[in-house]
């Protein structure tokens, strides 16, 4: 994940190139609107990579079939209007939108921003195909001297959450 500036001053072609020589997959760049996105797609589609666009709650009918149409490997999907950061409770109106781009999409849909607790986690993986944890990360990354440990604890209790069967009562999010 990066912002396009810094791709395009190190040259896209060199870049994808770079990526897929370091083992990279796919490409997350949320500055890049799909509109503008076409010489960035054919280089990654020349160096096997994904390009992965986003969609937001406010996103039209026609932004979400275009970037249905354009991104390869997932599409995130901005849980939140307004900026990331951990948050309290996931929105209630996040199945329905999850719903209104699963019914244009093929791709997994990946749900990102403001997650922050394994419980929003496992809510989340109920209904997409995978949840995209950034903030919390950083937040822990960003604790000092226990941080090593306060990441593991976190994956941890995450992986654990998501592996627990789906039988306890959660936030209706449909």
């Amino acid at each position: 994940m990066t912002y396009f500036n810094p791709l395009f001053n190190y040259g896209l072609e060199k870049f994808c190139d770079a990526c897929a020589n370091s083992g990279i997959d796919g490409l997350i760049i949320p500055d890049l609107p799909p509109e503008e996105g076409s010489e960035l797609e054919a280089a990654t589609k020349k160096y096997g990579l994904d390009l992965i666009y986003l969609v937001a709650p406010t996103s039209t009918e026609e932004r979400i079939k275009l970037v249905a149409e354009r991104s390869r490997g997932f599409i995130y999907l901005v849980s939140v209007t307004g900026v990331t950061g951990a948050r309290d409770k996931l929105p209630p109106e996040l199945g329905a939108f999850i719903a209104r781009v699963r019914r244009v999409a093929n791709q997994p849909l990946c749900v990102g921003f403001g997650i922050s607790t394994p419980e929003q986690a496992r809510q989340i993986a109920r209904i997409a195909d995978g949840v995209i944890v950034g903030s919390r990360l950083i937040q822990l990354m960003e604790s000092g001297d226990e941080s090593v440990t306060l990441i593991r604890d976190f994956a941890t209790e995450l992986r654990d959450t998501l592996d627990k069967p789906h039988g306890i009562q959660t936030q209706n999010l449909l």
